[in-house]
């Protein structure tokens, strides 16, 4: 192996003959000697020693300087093998990236999936998808709650953290959020696995776990949810997860006192007339409201 000073002795023609020898063997004799070539060509510009002194003295003379020896080559190197890495890294990256859409609260969206797959997204709620890798694998992950019209096709996923809903093709609303998760079946069969046990969920019916107990549904009306149809609907659900639905719906915050939130409510309300809603929040639960700007506040009839 080259010894580290070669470089200088051979620059100052202090090499010995079998030092000298060594040294055209090694790998760095022929780099070394173009940039010794290509410096003859070069001219070096006027320099003025007596000011650069001072310029030295005024700015560094009470730094503490540190000496780096650098090999030129190894240099090279280490620059070219970073950028390799970066490249590499920035490929990796971008290859793994999702689609993402999101809803605010008081907003619905409509996302169409590379197979035309069609979703329908309700407020405050996301899904997440690969783009790149859906011919192979088409899955999506949901938060919140969306209603999926599946293209005919290989097994279609949705992964939520409460279960995995699989399907081939076939109409079908999901709901994961927090303590609930609902999943309904509009057409043809869906696969629902929770806790490690598998579902089958055919058309009409409806699977729904709240705090972890699965509730008997029943079977869901109509051809989709109705929140598409500008409504929610709930039967026998604790008064909490109605009223965070409400919230969601109109972006309105809610403040309870002396309220039973885990009383039952079976009933719909608009999505689309806040008053309406209250009222039809408020009447079949005996419970009273005040609506003030973005505020409301429910509060049982007893209590003001």
């Amino acid at each position: 192996m080259m010894q580290e000073n070669y470089l200088a002795k051979w620059l100052n023609n202090e090499l010995s003959g079998k030092e000298l020898e060594d040294f055209k063997k090694s790998n760095e004799y022929a780099s070394y000697l173009k940039i010794t070539e290509i410096s003859k060509t070069m001219e070096a510009p006027e320099f003025n020693v007596e000011k650069a002194l001072n310029h030295f003295k005024a700015t560094n003379l009470n730094k503490e300087v540190k000496v780096v020896q650098l090999n030129p080559i190894r240099k090279f190197m280490r620059i070219a093998a970073a950028v390799a890495v970066i490249a590499v890294g920035s490929y990796l990256y971008i290859d793994s990236l999702n689609e993402n859409v999101a809803t605010q609260f008081a907003e619905h969206t409509q996302v169409i999936l590379p197979d035309n797959s069609k979703i329908a997204l309700n407020a405050d709620s996301k899904i997440s998808y690969s783009k790149k890798k859906w011919d192979k694998e088409r899955n999506v992950s949901l938060e919140g709650e969306a209603f999926f019209r599946v293209a005919k096709g290989k097994r279609f996923t949705v992964s939520t953290e409460n279960g995995v809903v699989a399907v081939l093709g076939t109409q079908f609303n999901v709901e994961n959020r927090k303590d609930y998760f609902e999943v309904s079946c509009y057409e043809g069969l869906v696969s629902i696995t929770y806790n490690g046990t598998e579902i089958k969920l055919p058309a009409g019916n409806s699977f729904m776990v709240i705090n972890g107990k699965v509730i008997d549904m029943g079977t869901p009306k109509g051809t989709q949810p109705s929140w598409m149809d500008n409504e929610s609907s709930f039967k026998s659900t604790p008064l909490k997860y109605v009223l965070d639905e409400f919230e969601r719906q109109y972006n309105i915050t809610i403040e309870t006192q002396n309220i039973d939130l885990n009383q039952l409510f079976s009933g719909t309300f608009s999505n689309t007339n806040a008053e309406l809603a209250l009222e039809s929040i408020s009447v079949p639960s005996q419970i009273q409201f005040k609506l003030e700007g973005n505020k409301v506040l429910f509060y049982a009839e007893s209590a003001q």
